[in-house]
């Protein structure tokens, strides 16, 4: 009977203070599943560091890891993506570099999980060691923001981290959009899912790639690609303002037929043009962003570029 395979796809974005460890604690998990095959697919996004150079040694060295770098920086949802279209498992696991999610306890049990029939295992984080307030505070934000505004449910407290079967990898190579929420989309394709709850540790060594600007692009792309609420919000608001502005005027009419005087008729119109222009600004903001990923998708552009490939055929 031919064995199955796994397949593990990794991102890695200035990451030489962990490529050793990584692939060590990898590799050595790996080698205990003696019932499967097993492939790498590491992903360099554009590191200018000694990444690649590193992982070319390793891959030297051993045939079952691959290696897709690309031309420059695209960024970690693009990274996976790459990593997806090479794979030639039968079940594959997406995770980080920064050893964060565990290789050695999670690798095995989502397996098990994958052989009971659940064709996506999801990594549910119950604790976050390491991580800041700020940071905590904010995921917890983003989950209820995006889950109150979309219409499929996205599981909260998870990353990227999981293990898919082969068919729901073609299923997402097939989906065309270039700015791709990649969890999300693994929610939105249906399939078979289980959460595997685990305790999240901290980076092995070196600093986070998702600073705050990055974290606010990712959440940008996570509502904007699973919602359009915020456009019919657009109209709720005009509503609203509609309503002040005729209580406004009311005011004004009764002020001026009164003369009461009470405040200055200057003062409410000067609050009315100040609310009625950060409206005005902030739905051409919102309709922006719509068109704007509609000019992105226009354009055909390929999600990323590559410069080189080890090791794949």
């Amino acid at each position: 009977m031919e064995k199955k395979k796994v397949t593990l796809v990794i991102p890695m974005y200035y990451e030489e203070k962990v490529v050793e460890e990584c692939y060590k604690r990898v590799k050595s998990n790996l080698e205990k599943l003696t019932k499967y095959e097993h492939e790498i697919i590491f992903v360099n996004d554009g590191s200018k560091d000694k990444t690649l150079e590193l992982l070319e040694k390793i891959a030297e060295n051993d045939k079952c890891v691959k290696i897709v770098s690309f031309s420059r920086n695209f960024g970690h949802q693009a990274a996976v993506t790459a990593g997806l279209q090479y794979v030639t498992g039968d079940a594959i696991v997406i995770m980080d570099a920064d050893l964060q999610d565990p290789p050695e306890l999670l690798i095995p049990d989502m397996l098990k999980l994958w052989e009971e029939g659940n064709e996506v295992i999801y990594g549910k984080r119950k604790s976050r060691d390491g991580e800041s307030a700020f940071k905590l505070l904010t995921a917890k934000m983003f989950y209820k923001t995006l889950n109150a505004l979309s219409d499929v449910e996205i599981p909260k407290d998870t990353g990227d981290f999981r293990l898919v079967d082969r068919k729901v990898v073609d299923t997402i190579n097939t989906l065309p959009e270039h700015n791709k929420f990649l969890r999300g989309l693994f929610s939105w394709i249906g399939y078979k899912q289980k959460a595997f709850e685990y305790e999240r540790k901290e980076r092995f060594a070196g600093e986070t790639k998702y600073p705050l600007k990055k974290m606010l692009k990712l959440a940008s792309d996570g509502i904007i690609s699973f919602s359009t609420k915020p456009l019919k919000l657009i109209g709720i608001l005009g509503g609203v303002c509609i309503a002040i502005s005729l209580i406004l005027l009311i005011y004004i009419i009764v002020n001026a037929i009164g003369k009461f005087n009470y405040l200055s008729v200057s003062w409410p119109i000067i609050t009315a043009i100040t609310f009625f222009s950060g409206v005005q600004l902030m739905t051409t903001w919102i309709i922006s962003e719509y068109i704007g990923r509609i000019y992105d998708e226009s354009k055909k552009r390929p999600q990323y570029i590559v410069d080189k490939k080890i090791n794949i055929e």
